[in-house]
């Protein structure tokens, strides 16, 4: 408004000068009202005759107001052009509507070009009417244009700057090629215009015509370019939204939007499910990021679009251009806004579902290496972590792990229920989580036995001392419903060896335990001498019969998965050993002195037993989903066997095609003849054979022309290796290529993240088990669980990989066909 002030207080100054000067001069007399007349209306006509182009709120317009005040420098006095051009202008604007301040800032600034332009012919002893030769007539003329044109520019382009918080810098470079271009003609126009009216002023009227052509061409080259631009910013602003970072997308789309429309501000409301928040920004950033009704309201007018995208789904939100002023946007301008919007949209969407996917994954992550109940590490977490450790070669300190076994725990659950043994064990996870220090970890490993490693230590026997700190904080009963309960635990203690790794480590500590154990004593040290490792082996051994008659031997059931669909193709059976005093008891551990023993057919067939009755309750709920069951090789060399297997198959009344039967560690033993007879048996019979761990083994393709295999389970290391290792990829590629030229399902173990379902999928598997789908769970959890299903679909355990009727790429050397396919196994009835 300052800068405004001034251009009129000066404009008002040439004014008053000019006409006292004409009042006061007698050489200033101008009589000729024909001629005025004539004077004003081109200048009328120059002013109406304008390129105009939006700058937020306000407009740019470039008019031939100074060609016509020029023009009327040759046939007037400069104190009556300056007074005509103030007229002239005054009615174009006037009829233009302008607001009072444009309006005056246009007639003064105006005044003051023709002014200027009268001052600088003056200088160069101008003659009027026109006089002399034409060179005489182009140098003061050239002069008087480029001091007008500059000045115009010195003069309009800060205040427009200011008014709409533009940089002066980019008003002054755009379109510049143009601009001079346009000066250029404007120039010649007027250069024409003089050398007509040396010969007669009456043909002032033919200027018009010839400037509104001129217009025409340069109004119409602007506005090309100016559409080009615009479009090529909109494919710039919508190749920006490509990313998968929410809070980038939305910065992103402030920034692009402030310049793309030329808006003060920029808002976008979001309303995702119960999720409300608005971002405003400028083109410098981010100026609110929050809930609506806490927003600070902004004056002004405000262009809304809806962000709903192409597909007809519902929206995500709305889009908002702030302006100070009244705008309306061109039609170009608004088809530009819905493509931005609907780009967008799907940018929003797209980073949504990726934020999910992360989500999901993190969770899936953190529940493979967690347990579910206690929130602790579990068994793995503590393996990897404990095996990462002990890498280092002990640069860090010693490492050392605690093993605690909570003494008569079972007369918890046996008098108060398992839901009170839950409460229990969550307490003795925090009050262990609480007595570590942060470089340690405590995990659980399965019923009421926990760990602790300890790192950094500074010497091995400061190992006995952090463990009874650790101890000390069980000694404070427990406070369960008012009842007060002892915690008891029997621990053993072990120093990383310096072989073995972490398998050792947790051996020996164990070992230390079970030595607490027998003698009554709350913690023990491991030493070597006396290490009774052989002899809580032959306890195991001696515990056998009772298990087996008891019942203490159940099988748990892992989901096998088709990755494309997430539909349960069939399910793993799982031993487990529910020893009355050690807990859970994991197979790694009982299994070799199972087959050691006299027992395994009992175990066995009890396996058996448990798996087809599972598959049978589930094809009774509408679930056909085949068993697959693991089989000792030393079961392989009982002849007997096949007719065993058959008669449990005939007594639960399932075909045997819902039977599969998987083979470990078979290879060594495949040449002999009785092996081969057994699985012949198995294959004749219609029970489906699969080879288990394929690739670990130095004969496993030798073994597969003698072994009469339908399937290959892919061993889990390569598929946790496959994202960082390039010859895991290869052996998973190359045993899905060999799957599929033989015939076989191919199924990888060990799958724990969306990724690595991914990329198995795209390597050609398609089939899968791990963590990402469940855990290892008694077969009415898993019944309930197909029920249940994901997304609404009863059967499935995850999300499709695409949608129903999407168009799917294969990767290079993939093949859509039906060989080596998860839907190979029988699925769920139409």
């Amino acid at each position: 408004m300052l800068l405004v002030g001034l251009v009129v207080v000066s404009a008002a100054a040439a004014a008053a000068i000019s006409i006292g000067a004409i009042v006061t001069g007698p050489d200033l007399t101008f009589d000729d009202l024909s001629t005025a007349a004539k004077l004003t209306f081109l200048v009328a006509v120059g002013a109406t005759v304008n390129v105009r182009i939006r700058i937020r709120a306000s407009t740019r317009a470039t008019s031939w107001t100074e060609v016509a005040f020029l023009i009327g420098l040759a046939v007037a006095p400069t104190p009556w052009v300056i007074l005509c051009t103030g007229l002239g202008v005054g009615i174009a604007r006037v009829l233009l509507r302008l607001a009072p301040m444009k309006l005056a800032f246009g007639i003064a600034k105006d005044m003051l070009l023709a002014g200027t332009a009268g001052l600088v012919l003056a200088l160069f002893e101008w003659q009027c009417p026109i006089a002399g030769t034409a060179q005489r007539l182009i140098v003061p003329l050239a002069v008087a244009y480029l001091a007008t044109v500059v000045l115009d520019e010195l003069l309009t382009l800060p205040v427009l700057a200011l008014a709409t918080h533009v940089r002066l810098r980019g008003l002054f470079t755009e379109h510049w090629d143009l601009r001079i271009a346009s000066a250029v003609a404007r120039f010649l126009v007027i250069l024409c215009t003089m050398l007509i009216l040396r010969v007669d002023t009456s043909l002032l009227l033919v200027v018009p015509p010839l400037v509104l052509s001129l217009h025409l061409a340069y109004s119409s080259r602007v506005r090309s370019r100016s559409e080009q631009a615009a479009w090529q910013r909109l494919a710039t602003a919508t190749d920006a939204l490509n990313d998968v970072n929410l809070e980038a997308v939305l910065s992103t789309a402030i920034s692009s939007a402030t310049e793309l429309f030329s808006a003060d501000a920029v808002e976008v409301e979001l309303h995702d499910g119960s999720v409300h928040r608005t971002i405003r920004g400028k083109a410098t950033g981010i100026t609110f990021d929050g809930p609506p009704d806490e927003a600070p309201d902004l004056s002004g007018n405000f262009i809304p679009v809806r962000l709903d995208g192409h597909d007809g789904g519902p929206d995500v939100g709305t889009l908002r251009l702030h302006f100070r002023g009244p705008v309306k946007l061109s039609e170009r301008e608004q088809y530009t806004l819905q493509t931005f919007a609907s780009a967008l949209c799907t940018a929003i969407r797209n980073a949504s579902a990726y934020a999910e996917l992360v989500r999901v994954a993190d969770a899936n992550a953190h529940a493979a290496a967690h347990d579910a109940l206690t929130g602790l590490a579990n068994r793995r977490h503590l393996l990897d972590l404990g095996t990462r450790q002990l890498s280092q070669h002990h640069a860090d300190g010693v490492t050392a792990l605690l093993l605690i076994d909570l003494n008569h725990f079972k007369e918890v659950n046996d008098t108060l229920g398992h839901a009170a043994g839950d409460r229990v064990l969550i307490q003795v996870a925090d009050r262990l989580r609480a007595a570590v220090q942060e470089e340690d970890l405590v995990a659980r490993l399965g019923g009421d036995e926990f760990a602790v490693l300890f790192r950094g230590l500074p010497a091995p026997a400061m190992a006995a001392h952090r463990a009874e700190a650790v101890l000390a904080a069980l000694h404070v009963p427990i406070d369960l419903d008012g009842m007060r309960i002892s915690v008891e635990a029997s621990s053993g203690i072990a120093v990383a060896p310096g072989s073995g790794g972490m398998t050792e480590l947790l051996r020996r500590a164990d070992v230390a335990m079970y030595q607490a154990k027998r003698a009554g004593q709350r913690i023990a040290t491991y030493t070597p001498a006396r290490d009774t490792a052989d002899v809580g082996r032959l306890a195991l051994g001696g515990d056998l019969p009772r298990a087996v008659a008891d019942h203490e031997f159940s099988v748990n059931f892992q989901p096998i998965v088709d990755l494309n669909t997430g539909e349960v193709v069939a399910a793993e059976a799982l031993a487990r050993w529910q020893h009355p005093a050690h807990g859970t008891i994991d197979p790694f551990r009982f299994l070799e002195t199972v087959e050691r023993s006299g027992l395994l057919p009992a175990f066995a067939e009890a396996v058996l037993d448990q798996s087809l009755e599972a598959a049978n309750s589930w094809r009774e709920a509408g679930f056909d989903l085949p068993v697959a069951v693991n089989v000792s090789p030393r079961s392989l060399l009982d002849a007997r066997f096949p007719d065993s297997v058959l008669a449990r198959l005939n007594a639960h009344d399932l075909p045997p095609d819902r039977l599969i039967l998987e083979l470990t560690e078979t290879l060594a033993i495949s040449q002999l003849e009785v092996v081969d007879q057994v699985l012949g048996q198995f294959r004749q019979a219609g029970i489906r054979l699969a080879l288990d761990d394929f690739g670990t083994g130095y004969s496993s393709l030798s073994a597969l022309s003698r072994i009469p295999v339908h399937e290959l389970k892919i061993d889990r290391a390569f598929v946790m290796a496959m994202e960082t290792s390039t010859e895991a990829a290869a052996v998973i590629r190359s045993t899905v290529d060999l799957g599929r030229s033989l015939d076989l399902v191919v199924v990888a173990e060990g799958v724990e993240s969306e990724p690595q379902r991914r990329a198995l999928w795209d390597l050609g598997c398609s089939a899968g088990q791990g963590h990402l789908f469940a855990r290892p769970m008694p077969a009415p959890r898993l019944l309930a669980a197909l029920h249940r299903g994901s997304g609404g679909r009863p059967g499935s355990l995850a999300p499709p990989l695409h949608d129903e009727g999407a168009v799917i790429r294969f990767s290079p050397g993939r093949r859509p066909n039906g060989r080596g396919r998860a839907d190979r196994l029988p699925h769920l009835p139409a």
